[in-house]
């Protein structure tokens, strides 16, 4: 996998500041979101890369970490480590101290590790790394993590067939195990963290399994009771109404909310809250029924 240079994937100098590095970041994020660039694969690897890149140069510690190691940035404390071992061994005089290594300067100690020429027992040994991790976000309807189904994701270049579980949350975050970096002599790939970003354009609520929408009820349904037709996610339903049913009233229907992660065939609870309509331009003959039942519900 190509090493990515953060710097020009935000289109700055290395010696930006970090409001500079800020005003790249938001600019290239709207150049290449998702939102503004539907079913375009080449501005989704970039807007990746645009997120990955400001992970890293955003934070002081970690910027300077991959100024100097480059894409071997996330092992810089194990680098280090080896260097002050190598250095204590090379001080006290010993030879081939930290893990058989010969003497030398810092770049043939940095060449070991990655896979250069230390040996211990007359046998060629390399500290080995995992690879850098890799970050996606994967932009969802509430439609579409109904129902489990398939998904084909292109990371650096790369296509991932995914399955995604019906009921999977906004915010969630999966590991795809050895799609990351390549490691570091010869140690395993990094792994993917794919959060989901789940957008609802529907008329329901949704709160982890459980649902809930406002349906409206006309006023003689409300005082007389009957059957009203309501929507559900996946179609609707028939429901029976109360006498004197008031405003706001709430009624559970079992097993019509959403999903459950991981569990196949189970669903939360829909929660339908009653909103009462006033009718409104009544006729004349209307206003005298009413005025008469007014009369009637007198003291």
């Amino acid at each position: 996998m190509a090493f990515i240079d953060y710097y020009k994937v935000l289109e700055i100098d290395k010696k930006a500041t970090e409001t500079e590095i800020k005003k790249a970041y938001r600019k290239m994020a709207r150049k290449y979101h998702p939102d503004l660039n539907p079913n375009d694969k080449q501005a989704e690897i970039k807007f990746k890369e645009v997120n990955e890149a400001n992970e890293v140069l955003s934070n002081p510690e970690n910027r300077k970490k991959y100024d100097e190691y480059g894409e071997n940035w996330q092992h810089a404390e194990e680098y280090e480590k080896s260097k002050r071992q190598q250095q204590h061994y090379q001080g006290s005089g010993q030879q081939g101290g930290f893990g058989g290594f010969e003497g030398g300067d810092y770049s043939d100690f940095f060449e070991s590790m990655f896979g250069g020429r230390g040996t211990r027992g007359g046998g060629r040994q390399s500290a080995q790394f995992k690879g850098q991790d890799f970050n996606a976000e994967l932009h969802l309807d509430l439609k579409e993590v109904y129902t489990t189904h398939k998904r084909t994701l292109t990371i650096n270049g790369k296509n991932i067939r995914l399955t995604i579980p019906a009921g999977v949350e906004n915010g969630q975050v999966i590991k795809i195990t050895g799609h990351g970096g390549d490691g570091a002599g010869g140690g395993p790939k990094g792994d993917l963290y794919i959060t989901f970003s789940i957008s609802n354009h529907t008329d329901f609520k949704r709160d982890k399994n459980n649902l809930y929408s406002n349906v409206d009820l006309n006023l003689y349904s409300a005082i007389l009771g009957g059957e009203i037709t309501v929507n559900t996610f996946d179609g609707k339903v028939k429901l029976k109404v109360a006498p004197g049913t008031q405003n706001g009233t709430t009624v559970k229907l079992k097993g019509k909310g959403f999903p459950v992660y991981k569990k196949e065939g189970q669903f939360g609870d829909l929660y339908i809250n009653y909103q009462i309509v006033v009718p409104t331009n009544l006729t004349d003959k209307e206003k005298e029924l009413f005025t008469e039942l007014a009369k009637l519900k007198k003291p």
